[in-house]
């Protein structure tokens, strides 16, 4: 146990997390992910998202249980627990990218980084301009770096506020 009080901190700038946030997420490498399928309930999943910054990238099956969700609902809530006392949450949007140039950088971007970040996507997806490869865009809203013990910092992004959204046509499911 720590003699530090606990501390809950927002903090401004993504860089303030960054170093802390990089080192859990490539030491977790996969995270569990929980959308809402149409129905309004969670599902989850493991993911393997690689992250730029406070950008995550991931390789997915364009036509999946996943991206039916996504389709009624944009956002994720991804956790990483590699080290179950220090944590990452990430609340997102995700957004397939279909620009072939984008899915060809993602592709070579998984080629050439370092395992276990880093994978061959053809053992999946045979090439990355084969009509099953999707690219999915995680875009943060919210990040949380937590220490047991310790305490939380976490960084919100600068965007506008998650808009609501509807369930089968019966209004929004935000009360």
């Amino acid at each position: 146990m720590s003699n530090e009080p606990f501390y809950h901190r927002n903090v401004e700038d993504f860089a303030e997390i960054e170093q802390e946030f990089s080192a859990r997420v490539q030491k977790a490498v996969w995270c569990v992910a929980a959308s809402i399928e149409p129905q309004g309930r969670p599902r989850t999943r493991i993911l393997h998202p690689i992250w730029q910054g406070s950008t995550g990238w991931i390789s997915t099956h364009r036509n999946s249980t996943k991206s039916k969700h996504l389709a009624h609902n944009p956002y994720l809530s991804l956790a990483y627990a590699a080290d179950p006392p220090k944590p990452v949450y990430v609340d997102c949007t995700a957004e397939f990218i279909d620009d072939l140039a984008v899915k060809k950088w993602l592709w070579d971007l998984a080629l050439s980084t370092p395992e276990p970040v880093g994978y061959d996507p053809a053992l999946d997806f045979i090439s990355y301009d084969n009509p099953t490869y999707g690219v999915l865009k995680l875009t943060p809203w919210r990040i949380e770096v937590y220490t047991l013990s310790v305490g939380t910092k976490i960084w919100k992004a600068n965007l506008p506020h998650p808009r609501p959204f509807a369930a089968s046509g019966e209004g929004s499911l935000h009360r």
